[in-house]
This record gives structure tokens, C-alpha cells and sequence, in this order.
């Protein structure tokens, strides 16, 4: 199965079917470099944290955005998306769905124009339509980690987490045999 098939799988499963399909998703994942994630907990147990910890480990810089933190994954924790005053290529927003639009409005208004990302399970439907109609790509409802995911490059090949068998990569190397045991 393809990149764009997977993620055209992942797709039918969002509730916003204004989103952008498989290929301008591919395109996005692929570019991003920086991110501000608004909702970032100081749990590392919720997915707030999780998705950033993997992205960071994938090589992207996190802009950490929590006013109840003082310092999230190595770096001081904004207290609002306003006080970061470089660019990013994507504001990821964990909020509830009851707040997520004020996030949405703000990121939307950034004039370096960064895709907005409402995770899995958040919408706010006026502001996502007031910000595509402004020329903004905006995902709802989707898990930025299950998209990540679906990129070849980061596709598990081995173990519970594999989607495929193999998942076009080369398999682990056998054990050296003339290596024995400690006894």
C-alpha cells in the first residue's frame, strides 16, 4: 500500500471531509520542520505529549505553547502562541474542541501563514472555514502522529506497531553466529 493510500485511509476516518486529501497532506508532512503545539501537556503519558516527544525524536524543532509549564521537551513553554515571534510551519492544537477556535484564529492570523492541525477529535468548524477561506490549510480531526506514520521513511517495519509486513525495508541482520552466549 502507498503513502497516499494509507493516508487517504486515514482520511475517511476524520469527520471533516473539507480537509485536505492525501497528496497536500503528503506534501505537508514532508516539509515540516517547526512546529508550535498549543495544549502541550507536562504529562508524558496523553498524547499532547506523546505526538511531540515522537516528532521531536523525528528531527522537528517543537515550540512548546502550555501557560501551566515552564519548560516542555528542553525548551522554556510559551505562555500563548503570540510570544514566539519566529516562523513555524504548522500550529498543532491540542484543546478541546469548546476552545480550539481561538487557537485556530490566532494561528491563522501568524503572517508567515503556517498550516493549522486540530487533532484527532477536535474541530472547530467556523474558524477552520474563516481560515481556508483566507487561504490557510487547515486539518481537523485527524492524529498528526497516525499521519506522520504513514510516510514510508517512518513506517515500523518489525514488531506491534508495523502496518505492513517488511514496509519496504530491509530486515534486521542476523545474529552473528560465531558471537556466543555469555555463560
Amino acid at each position: 500500500m502507498s503513502e497516499l493510500d494509507r493516508l487517504s485511509h486515514l482520511l475517511a476516518d476524520s469527520t471533516d471531509r473539507n480537509n485536505p486529501d492525501a497528496a497536500d497532506l503528503r506534501a505537508l508532512l514532508a516539509t515540516l520542520r517547526r512546529i508550535a503545539v498549543v495544549g502541550i501537556s507536562r504529562d508524558p503519558l496523553k498524547a499532547a505529549r506523546r505526538v511531540p516527544s515522537y516528532l521531536t525524536a523525528k528531527g522537528v524543532d517543537i515550540i512548546p505553547v502550555n501557560p501551566n509549564a515552564t519548560w516542555l521537551l528542553g525548551k522554556p513553554a510559551l505562555r500563548h502562541l503570540g510570544e514566539f515571534e519566529g516562523p513555524v510551519d504548522l500550529v498543532l492544537v491540542f484543546r478541546p474542541s469548546a476552545e480550539a477556535g481561538a487557537f485556530v484564529a490566532d494561528a491563522a492570523a501568524r503572517p508567515e501563514a503556517p498550516a493549522i492541525w486540530l487533532q484527532e477529535g477536535i474541530r472547530a468548524d467556523r474558524q477552520a472555514e474563516e481560515a481556508r477561506a483566507a487561504g490557510r490549510r487547515v486539518v481537523q480531526d485527524l492524529c498528526l502522529f497516525k499521519a506522520h506514520r504513514t510516510l514510508d521513511e517512518n513506517m515500523p517495519s518489525r514488531g506491534p506497531f508495523a502496518l505492513s509486513p517488511g514496509a519496504g525495508r530491509p530486515a534486521a541482520p542476523e545474529p552473528d553466529p560465531d558471537r556466543r552466549a555469555p555463560v
